[in-house]
């Protein structure tokens, strides 16, 4: 509808030869100022001399059915031109709605184009903390905003099995006594990877034997050392996967440091041009491209994080095969790291640099100051995840509700942290507060997780009357809650043209909100109501859109709780 108004409006335009003037088509703030605005009057009235208004009435008059399903034109404010949709529109959205089912909402805008999104990117040998976590409800988002708007979506992984924090983690391994054969965790690991960071900066014989450490396990030449290594990636790697279970994640193709480490040290030896020789290490010179310096090859001849995501671009492709985009989500700290990478891309591979985007999202920050997994001062994803789902426990006892399993919980637990991550912008820092998190009441997981399930019981309940959800008989007033219902799709399309997951958050919390007032002055299930099967229908789609709308924020619409 929003495309047929512009095609409409550019052609009253042309019509009434204003020529072309640059507009936009929107929804009005209010609900009762109509379905779309438009304010193309306010744009045009300098160029041609004229004031708004006289602008807006000439387009009003030009604009006099020419759109089927616009029932009324008005003006209102300044010039706005405003549309009210015909009741017939709303009711043919309903019927839409239900037949498309779990496709609802979804476009063929990307169909035809694979997508490469690589995220979480946690390194084998540390502890998965949930900075990792909210990198991951971050690349999630945006990798299923992808595959509703049509594209052939890869979700990828890149781990460091390799690096100084590896040499680090294997060192404090030794000095725990933590032997290859052992029954040892990933929780240990991250011990005795704090152990051997503290010792790499502050003991210098220790710093010594860590970066002998760190040289076998890129050569693989140290028999013992390679066994440890071996346990401990395999180790860490099954841990990885049980935290993607739970946040309902499943990557299309897992990349490794260790598999690019050769081909990235490759690379900047035969491109010198590129990265020039500076005190024994090779470099990119930043400062020439207003960016800054960075080492590409180290003195001791080993590629670092660099020179390896250099190989990285290619060997997706190679592995892969060609791809129209590749997304890169992380932490925003590394912004200005990933300006310089994507540079120097650009003279090995200049087309896979065209279509590589960088999203650097907002950091998790505690209230203690930031987490630092070298001191050890971190908080695993597991542990906060079992923290939240206590609390809902405790949050539904107290409030009279029975208390749900352990399973039911968790869902719960991870739509609110998933929530809480995407409420707003992805690009700024956000904190997690338990309480609002939790929340019953609205602009939370659970809100609208309940309010799905509420619909699913006045379903169940409507079938046990032998009333189905239905649209023959349809009241002459559009209820508040059909001007919302429609207009997902829109949602879905804008929340990945602007990369802004936060877009369907508000627009399904703005669902949820008008559907419960719907229901607290409406009586949706009642034999002797002619309008009931419509009520229903209505009931049955915002329950469709929740669930669809949930999905892309990785969030399970539960129905009882």
């Amino acid at each position: 509808m929003k495309t047929t108004i512009e095609i409409a409006v550019k052609q009253a335009l042309s019509d009434l030869g204003f020529g072309e003037v640059p507009f936009v088509v929107d929804h009005p703030a209010e609900l009762a100022h109509g379905d779309y605005a438009c304010n193309v009057a306010l744009a045009a009235a300098k160029t041609l001399g004229k004031s708004p208004r006289e602008v807006a009435e000439a387009m009003k008059e030009a604009l006099a059915g020419k759109i089927s399903e616009v029932v009324k034109i008005e003006i209102a404010g300044p010039g706005f031109i405003n549309f009210y949709l015909d009741r017939s529109f709303y009711v043919n959205e309903v019927n839409k709605l239900k037949v498309a089912g779990d496709a609802w909402g979804r476009n063929d805008s990307w169909a035809g184009k694979k997508v490469l999104v690589e995220y979480t990117d946690p390194n084998p040998f540390k502890e998965f903390h949930i900075g990792h976590m909210f990198t991951n409800i971050v690349g999630e988002s945006l990798a299923r905003l992808f595959v509703v708007n049509g594209a052939d979506t890869y979700p990828i992984i890149y781990q460091g099995d390799v690096g100084l924090h590896v040499a680090c983690s294997l060192w404090g391994m030794k000095q725990l006594g933590i032997s290859p054969d052992s029954d040892f965790s990933v929780r240990e690991m991250g011990k005795a990877y704090a152990i051997g960071a503290t010792a790499n900066k502050e003991n210098p014989e220790a710093a010594l034997e860590i970066k002998a450490i760190n040289k076998q396990v890129y050569e693989r030449s140290d028999a013992e050392v390679v066994e440890l290594y071996d346990a401990g990636k395999k180790v860490s790697l099954a841990y990885f996967e049980e935290i993607y279970a739970i946040l309902g994640t499943k990557f299309k193709a897992y990349f490794f440091e260790s598999e690019v480490a050769a081909e990235g040290k490759a690379l900047v030896l035969s491109h010198t041009e590129v990265f020039p020789e500076s005190d024994g290490a090779h470099i990119f010179k930043g400062e020439d491209y207003g960016l800054h310096t960075r080492v590409f090859l180290n003195k001791e001849g080993l590629p670092t994080y660099e020179a390896k995501e250099l190989a990285l671009a290619k060997v997706k492709e190679d592995r892969l095969g060609q791809y129209d985009l590749s997304i890169i989500s992380t932490a925003n700290e590394v912004n200005e790291y990933f300006k310089v990478l994507n540079k120097a891309l650009s003279f090995i591979y200049p087309d896979l640099a065209a279509k590589s985007e960088h999203i650097g999202h907002g950091m998790v920050r505690l209230t203690t100051g930031k987490m630092s997994s070298r001191t050890g001062n971190v908080i695993s994803a597991i542990d906060f995840i079992d923290d939240v789902a206590l609390a809902v426990v405790k949050k539904m006892a107290d409030s009279g509700h029975s208390e749900p399993d352990q399973e039911a919980a968790q869902v719960v637990a991870i739509g609110a942290i998933k929530y809480a991550t995407l409420r707003g912008s992805i690009l700024q820092d956000s904190v997690f507060d338990s309480e609002k998190a939790l929340s019953f009441e609205g602009d939370s997981g659970p809100y609208l997780q309940y309010t799905h399930a509420r619909i699913c019981s006045l379903l169940e309940k409507g079938a046990a009357l032998d009333l189905d959800p239905k649209t023959k008989v349809v009241p002459d007033a559009v209820f508040d809650l059909e001007k919302i219902i429609y207009r997902y799709p829109e949602v879905i399309a804008a929340a990945l043209e602007e990369r802004a997951p936060h877009q369907v958050t508000t627009y399904l919390t703005k669902l949820a909100g008008e559907f419960n007032s719907f229901y607290a002055t409406e009586k949706i299930v009642d034999k002797t109501d002619i309008y009931s099967p419509y009520k229903l229908a209505l009931a049955q789609s915002v329950a469709i859109t929740l669930k669809n709308g949930l999905w892309v924020l990785g969030i399970k619409a539960p129905e009882r709780m």
